[in-house]
């Protein structure tokens, strides 16, 4: 059976999509950053710590105003690492899995997430994909 969409076509812009939603802040480029998750209460991800946790649109521009855009935080790199795409048999649904090295300052002192595992799932919604849910989690072992 063929696909009703071109895989390879739509793997290469949920790639960008996901890189965009952690590469973004090295230039701090809300408008990019943005671009990549639904205006919307449909938004939702769990972070390692629970005071990172986003239920929803207005609550992710707050968090990211009031850290990210802070002076106080630096973006230093970030690597995406086994990153896994796939496509829903529809070809508006997708799901993946990678590891992310995420290196960070702030003020002046390291805020890194190395070896993080990183889940979500995106959406095709009028002809572009966002990011729905995310799930970013350490290890247990790790944390011994």
């Amino acid at each position: 059976m063929k696909q009703p969409y071109d895989l390879s076509a739509e793997i290469d812009i949920i790639t960008k999509v996901i890189h965009s939603s952690i590469g973004w802040a090295a230039s701090k480029d809300k408008e990019l950053l943005y671009q990549c998750f639904p205006h919307d209460s449909d938004l939702f991800w769990f972070s390692p710590r629970d005071d990172g946790t986003v239920h929803g649109f207005s609550e992710f521009t707050d968090q990211v105003e009031n850290f990210f855009m802070k002076d106080e935080f630096k973006a230093v790199q970030f690597e995406v690492r086994d990153l896994r795409i796939i496509l829903s048999r529809s070809g508006d649904v997708a799901w993946y899995h990678a590891r992310l090295d995420d290196f960070n300052e702030w003020k002046g002192q390291p805020a890194n997430w190395e070896d993080v595992r990183w889940t979500g799932v995106l959406e095709k919604r009028d002809g572009r994909w966002v990011i729905v849910q995310m799930h970013f989690s350490e290890a247990a072992e790790r944390k011994q």
